[in-house]
């Protein structure tokens, strides 16, 4: 099978696209949104799994707050990480992007959350994860496990996770449009 590869150049904003036939349960069908791309390593967040719990099972001072909460990636999966559009009321994050920041101060995002003042479309959680150490990202483009392309807030803060994948490769056009009609596993096909 031949198919071009879009190759972006891997930085923070980059979003990953898992190849169609990537057996990596990790990583099958996934976007990662891609914070941090040194020499030393990578990291970054899926941004299309679904965790089975909320906000407020999982942290005590969030008791209450039905929000939802996405699965990282497999690092540190005890860990809580946000992505977040609204620095005018979320003081202390990093902008990973243009209007995509990582993290800022929690007590601030929990009466945020209270009180209905910042939505889904504006603020992810995710507990865990995705880190590449130093060259294994790069080995991994090498074996075009990934698609890359520019990371847009539509597809970070997309509500619609069971699309995401599809959407992300999908607006490339041309090859990449086909792409997700493939099968998951092609001895299916």
């Amino acid at each position: 099978m031949s198919y071009l590869f879009n190759m972006t150049e891997v930085g923070p904003g980059i979003l990953l696209i898992s190849d169609p036939f990537l057996k990596d349960p990790n990583f099958h069908r996934t976007v990662v949104f891609i914070c941090e791309h040194r020499e030393e390593g990578s990291f970054g967040f899926v941004l299309n799994k679904n965790h089975d719990y909320e906000l407020g099972d999982l942290i005590k001072d969030a008791e209450g707050i039905r929000f939802p909460v996405y699965e990282g990636g497999p690092v540190q999966k005890d860990t809580l990480h946000f992505l977040h559009q609204r620095p005018d009321l979320i003081p202390g994050g990093v902008e990973v992007v243009d209007g995509i920041y990582w993290g800022g101060d929690f007590e601030d995002v929990l009466e945020l959350l209270r009180t209905r003042q910042i939505g889904k479309k504006e603020i992810r959680f995710f507990l865990g994860y995705s880190g590449w150490s130093e060259g294994q990202l790069d080995g991994e483009l090498k074996e075009k496990s990934w698609i890359t392309r520019t990371a847009s807030a539509g597809l970070v803060f997309n509500l619609n996770t069971d699309e995401t994948w599809k959407a992300a490769l999908g607006e490339l056009g041309g090859e990449y449009r086909q792409m997700t009609n493939y099968p998951s596993d092609p001895q299916l096909n």
